[in-house]
């Protein structure tokens, strides 16, 4: 029982990490757009 609580917990650690990750890339992804260069 132990084990299988311990998959779990892993898996839901890995989304939540996952999730993160990928907002703060969509969030660097506007800074980067926001504060570029403008070309002319």
């Amino acid at each position: 029982m132990k084990k299988i609580l311990l998959v779990v917990l892993t898996a839901a650690g890995a989304v939540l990490a996952k999730r993160k990750y990928d907002s703060s890339q969509a969030e660097h992804a506007l800074w980067a757009e926001a504060v570029d260069a403008v070309r002319r």
